[in-house]
């Protein structure tokens, strides 16, 4: 399994985009693929105090309401 970061959808873009990991690492790409052991690296990495966090923040769809 892999992680898909896409900068273009998260909710806080532009609030946090100063503070993630993505940016500091990499600059804000409009798209980025980590699989589960980089994820892991990273989260080990921002743990240490050694690189933010990974910040993002996917849109959440409302649920579904049948009409009466």
């Amino acid at each position: 399994m892999s992680t898909r970061i896409d900068c273009d959808t998260c909710e806080v873009r532009g609030l946090h985009c100063h503070d993630c990991v993505v940016t500091v690492l990499l600059g804000p790409p409009p798209e980025l693929t980590f699989d589960d052991d980089e994820q892991r690296a990273l989260d080990v990495l921002a743990e240490g105090g050694l690189v933010p966090p990974l910040r993002l923040v996917r849109p959440v769809d409302p649920p579904h309401m049948e009409s009466a």
